[in-house]
């Protein structure tokens, strides 16, 4: 199968290519394919780029080419890691609102060149912010089973870690899943975690210490105070606001932990790269598995009674095809509530670029006009 970049010279992009590349993901036989842009640094970056990746890995390297144009991007999967990002700098904010603003014309453009120039087999994994604009566009343009958001995956990683480093085990131990909005307002699956080796009592004791009496219902309040602080103490000494995350519960640790990187300038990309191209070899290997992802939801399943429809990150079954079904059988009744609230604030925040809760069926849909009007700007701004 073939792999396609969206923005494959910015930070994350250039980090999925060399992992796909470093870890053997794609046979010699495969082709992976760096999309930049025509005009700006970014034509020079991507060629420059295709050269260090074969002087680095011309063994077991797949084939790479370079594209510059959306109507010139083909492969099976497609990565959009192409936009604009947020500031990585201590107490420099974007809000979200303004991020989508300036990402929407970057993924319509290219949502608008896969539905008339693709096959119509692609599936897309959105890496871009907002992730849930990302899909919306997407899934609107190609079928909403074709679209996946990494941010909920990359987010259940981090929370499988903290738990693990809580209990004093690995990773591979942990199950369990976080859904919502990526970032701030994601919501930590408590119910679906799994501990290897641990009975029903066992676990739920054990998750009942990590949470210390806490419930999901001020978690958002916590989410602030814990920016608030650690903005104040990484003012005098990065190290100790690293420091005084460790000493927090493992789903405040989720959040906090990205942010503090992000905002120290470090960014995440390694991390981010990391979860873009498990989902890659999930849909590659052939076999379906479920994982965490935002999707374009259209009454599959319900929470608290209601339909859950929207974009919204949760468990799903996702094959070389796309992604089938929600698994979500039975959310705890504060999982439900966040999860509801979280839903509104992402089809808030598409109703803010005119795109409201239903993004689209099973079929390919008409694209809005954002993507003629203002693509050739907003592409040239830059990749992530």
């Amino acid at each position: 199968m073939d792999v396609a970049v969206l923005g494959a010279a910015g930070d994350v992009g250039r980090q999925v290519c060399t992992q796909l590349i470093e870890r053997r993901v794609l046979p010699t036989s495969s082709r992976l394919q760096l999309v930049g842009r025509a005009d700006g640094p970014s034509a020079r970056a991507t060629h420059g780029l295709r050269a260090d990746l074969i002087d680095a890995y011309d063994e077991h390297a797949p084939l790479l080419d370079v594209a510059l144009r959306p109507d010139e991007v083909v492969a099976d999967v497609i990565v959009l890691a192409a936009g604009r990002t947020t500031p990585a700098q201590p107490g420099v904010t974007m809000p979200r609102t303004q991020l989508a603003a300036d990402n929407l014309p970057v993924f319509e453009a290219y949502a608008q060149a896969l539905a008339e120039h693709g096959s119509g087999h692609e599936v897309v994994i959105v890496v871009s912010n907002p992730v849930e604009l990302g899909v919306a566009v997407m899934a609107r343009a190609l079928g909403r089973h074709r679209v996946i958001g990494m941010g909920a995956w990359l987010d259940t990683l981090r929370f499988r870690r903290e738990l693990a480093v809580s209990l004093g085990l690995r990773r591979h131990r942990i199950g369990g899943f976080v859904g919502g909005q990526h970032g701030e307002d994601l919501v930590p699956l408590w119910s679906t975690v799994r501990i290897s080796g641990l009975d029903v009592d066992e676990r739920r004791q054990a998750l009942a210490g990590l949470r210390r009496g806490r419930t999901l219902d001020t978690f958002s309040g916590e989410v602030a105070r814990a920016q608030e602080l650690l903005t104040q103490v990484a003012a005098d000494d990065p190290g100790a606001a690293f420091d005084l995350i460790g000493s927090w519960p493992p789903d405040l640790r989720v959040v906090a932990r990205p942010w503090m990187t992000h905002t120290s300038g470090a960014k995440t990309a390694n991390g981010t790269a990391n979860a873009t191209v498990g989902l890659l070899d999930t849909l590659l290997d052939g076999r379906d598995t479920v994982v965490a992802g935002q999707v374009a939801l259209c009454d599959e399943t319900t929470v608290g009674g209601e339909p859950l429809d929207g974009v919204l990150g949760v468990p799903v079954v996702l094959g070389p095809e796309g992604w089938t079904r929600v698994l979500l059988d039975e959310p705890a009744p504060d999982e439900v509530r966040r999860l509801t609230a979280s839903r509104d604030r992402i089809d808030a925040t598409l109703a803010h670029v005119g795109l409201g809760r239903a993004v689209g069926g099973p079929a390919a849909a008409a694209v809005p006009t954002h993507a003629a009007a203002g693509a050739g700007s907003a592409i040239a701004g830059g990749v992530s």
